[in-house]
């Protein structure tokens, strides 16, 4: 373990101290990017087209390429097969709005700026975010799905941080209904009459999918980023009959959910979450099919992923083993709440059939993008560039990757180091430490057999964060709740 430390302070320790010293970040605001030139545009194209999915709660092990057994995931499937399929990867947060906000921007739960899971806390002006840095090299940006960094009114919206288009759900209360009232297509309401009243007449999840490959058919020709923060599969458990029947009859449903004053009913959340997995599966195969029949494949990157481990709300995750070996949900800081399948695709930089155990996580996802598409990797980010792994050579990993929730009072944080990985619940608990090469599902803490690791990792939760900037006032929410106010995830 000594020499492993010692091995990595050489290679990066001046670059941490420089970094550590100033709080992970530059001391001042950084100035906005400037807006793509002409010359930027119209450059011939040397880096690949990259789409980013992201699916909503979907657990380690939700996917047949991860051990599930009892959903179909044919093209998810495929797409590891044919490219490099992760099995340390780490997402930003436990939960939606500050593992988005880590994505963005490059910075962990201890420095970005969203740390809040509202729904209404937004990015501020200053905040660059990836789709900013992407833009000054020439790169098109869209964003289609779940935003939740900023409702009209802000200074978050997308189409202020950097993205050319957007379609979706802005607030993240809003994205719980897969048939509502209305889309926001950038500051405009896209209205779906259909579903008035309670009617079911147009998935959203299918709006945004068929307004993203629209979009791509017509932006093709120059170097894009398309952002896919889909909803699937976060509750409510919805989907259409079409979907539902590929299920019918599969699963025991012992536990109808009779729903509530925020959720509509499901009286079969089994058959519903696999349902709704699987349409994201059969969409990913769409996408892909697009790529080939445009002959974009071998220009192209496609990542997919996760923000957060999965729910154990009304779908079971136990009966789906959701979260496959890891302990832990959504909304905890256990493996099973953060870390997340990733498989990137991409037939002629990405190696083929590739399983990878490097160790990352979601803030270093903005180096990567930026160094694969051609750029300078930013300083001042917690982040670094993982594209010698992406491409089939290997690196060192980072120190320690850092997560904290709760806020001041009920600070919860946790580390990891090496395969050392240390949680504390709550301010002043005691540091619970866990060994996950041989306890992958944290059930024993050793924290009493190894004291000097229990201060290494101390010592990294000391460094590891400042305090989160002062929110603005809560925006309304556009009565995006059914029948109530002032509901929080």
């Amino acid at each position: 373990m000594l020499r492993y430390q010692a091995f990595v302070m050489r290679l990066y320790g001046p670059l941490l101290g420089a970094l550590w010293a100033w709080g992970g970040c530059a001391t001042a605001p950084p100035a906005r990017l400037p807006e793509p030139s002409a010359s930027a545009a119209a450059r011939p194209r040397k880096a690949p087209n990259v789409i980013f999915i992201m699916a909503d709660d979907l657990g380690y092990g939700h996917l047949g390429s991860y051990g599930q057994t009892r959903i179909e995931t044919p093209h998810l499937d495929r797409m590891a097969a044919e490219g490099m399929r992760f099995t340390q990867y780490y997402a930003g947060s436990k939960v939606c709005a500050p593992s988005r906000s880590v994505l963005m921007t490059g910075l962990h739960t201890g420095h970005t700026s969203v740390r809040d899971n509202s729904g209404a806390v937004p990015l501020l002006d200053e905040d660059i975010t990836l789709a900013e840095r992407l833009r000054p090299l020439g790169y098109k940006t869209a964003l289609f799905g779940k935003w939740g960094l900023g409702d009209v009114g802000s200074a978050g919206v997308p189409w202020q941080q950097g993205f050319d288009e957007f379609f979706g759900y802005l607030h993240q209360v809003h994205a719980h209904y897969y048939y509502p009232a209305f889309l926001w297509h950038k500051a405009e309401k896209v209205a779906f009459p259909e579903n008035a009243d309670d009617r079911k007449g147009r998935y959203a999840h299918d709006a945004i999918m068929d307004e993203a490959l629209a979009w791509l058919e017509r932006n093709h020709e120059r170097p894009f980023f398309l952002y896919l923060p889909v909803t699937i599969p976060h509750t409510e458990l919805q989907a259409p009959e079409d979907a539902l029947a590929a299920y019918a009859g599969r699963f025991p449903e012992p536990t109808p959910f009779v729903g509530t004053h925020h959720l509509a009913p499901q009286p079969r959340p089994r058959t519903a979450l696999a349902a709704m997995i699987s349409r994201l599966d059969r969409d990913v195969g769409r996408l892909l099919a697009l790529l080939r029949r445009l002959g974009l494949a071998e220009d192209t990157v496609v990542f997919f992923t996760s923000d957060n481990g999965a729910s154990d709300d009304m779908s079971d995750a136990t009966f789906f083993a959701a979260n496959g070996p890891l302990r832990g949900h959504k909304r905890e800081l256990y493996e099973g709440g953060i870390r997340v399948p990733l498989i990137v695709w991409g037939p002629s930089r990405i190696p083929k059939g590739r399983v990878s155990a490097h160790v990352f996580a979601a803030w270093d996802v903005l180096p990567t993008l930026v160094d694969l598409a051609g750029g300078e990797v930013p300083v001042g980010i917690d982040g670094v560039s993982v594209l010698p792994t992406l491409t089939g050579g290997t690196q060192a990993e980072m120190p320690f990757l850092y997560w904290e929730a709760g806020g001041e009072r009920k600070l919860a944080q946790a580390v990891r180091h090496g395969s050392w990985k240390g949680l504390r619940v709550e301010p002043g608990a005691p540091l619970r430490l866990f060994d996950l090469r041989v306890d992958l599902a944290e059930a024993h803490d050793v924290s009493a057999q190894h004291p000097e690791v229990v201060e290494t990792l101390e010592s990294f939760l000391r460094q590891a964060r400042r305090p989160p900037r002062p929110y603005p006032p809560t925006l309304p929410l556009y009565d995006y709740e059914r029948k109530a106010t002032g509901f929080v995830n």
